[in-house]
């Protein structure tokens, strides 16, 4: 697979419209809605390289302190006032627990006095024990509702994650695949944030009736660039 490359004038971060919301897609997977000084991330899947150790399959321990440092550098450049954290947060329930104390410590400085909220996640539905924050199954602001699975259907101004959403084009002859946000202009799907996450395509079979095709659109997260495409585009 290879890279989408910068080039001179590449935008960090597109601006777009949601169920009438204006909000900005960051290149590093985060989405901030500058009106309610609100960012938005999604499947951190903090200490997968952990689960997966407890389970006996060795992985590279250093998932949770890359996904931390982006983190940290996205809520810097736009200080949210609100945070939420779309499930998946941890890869387990034990993510939480177990969190070696100098990445705990660092989380807990990162949420702050900011108004954090944990949405529960299939892989961590309890709440994360001696965290800072608030959890919810999901939450609804001004016509806009954030939970960690997409509904079946239509569901305008829902912001969900749980699909870690991909796209695909061909370029010069070259197949170029990467994460990325997907939207129709009424419902977006967040691209999964964590460091070991992988991603599907938005034309395979999950995300089926979630997106009005002709209106599909695909936010590309490039090294150091995002991409607008058109659904048309995409393979």
């Amino acid at each position: 697979m290879n890279s989408l490359a910068p080039a001179t004038g590449t935008s960090t971060a597109l601006t777009i419209r949601i169920a009438g919301h204006e909000a900005v897609c960051d290149w590093r997977g985060v989405l901030f809605f500058p009106q309610m000084s609100l960012m938005v991330v999604s499947d951190l899947h903090l200490e997968k390289g952990a689960a997966y150790a407890r389970r006996g399959r060795m992985l590279p321990p250093y998932d949770t302190a890359a996904t931390l440092k982006r983190l940290a550098t996205t809520l810097a450049d736009y200080d949210p006032e609100i945070v939420i954290s779309l499930g998946d947060s941890f890869h387990d329930d034990h993510g939480a627990a177990h969190m070696p104390g100098p990445f705990r410590t660092r989380l807990v400085e990162l949420i702050g006095a900011r108004d954090w909220h944990w949405i529960a996640g299939n892989h961590d539905p309890a709440p994360p024990p001696d965290l800072p924050g608030h959890c919810a199954q999901e939450i609804a602001i001004d016509g806009l509702i954030f939970r960690h699975e997409p509904a079946k259907g239509s569901a305008r101004g829902e912001i969900a994650g749980h699909l870690h959403p991909g796209a695909r084009i061909v370029r010069r002859g070259r197949s170029v695949r990467r994460a990325c946000f997907a939207s129709d202009g009424s419902r977006l799907i967040m691209p999964a944030f964590g460091s070991l996450t992988g991603s599907l395509n938005v034309l395979d079979r999950p995300f089926d009736g979630l997106f009005a095709r002709e209106r599909l659109a695909a936010y590309m997260l490039g090294r150091q660039g995002i991409y607008a495409i058109a659904g048309s585009m995409l393979r």
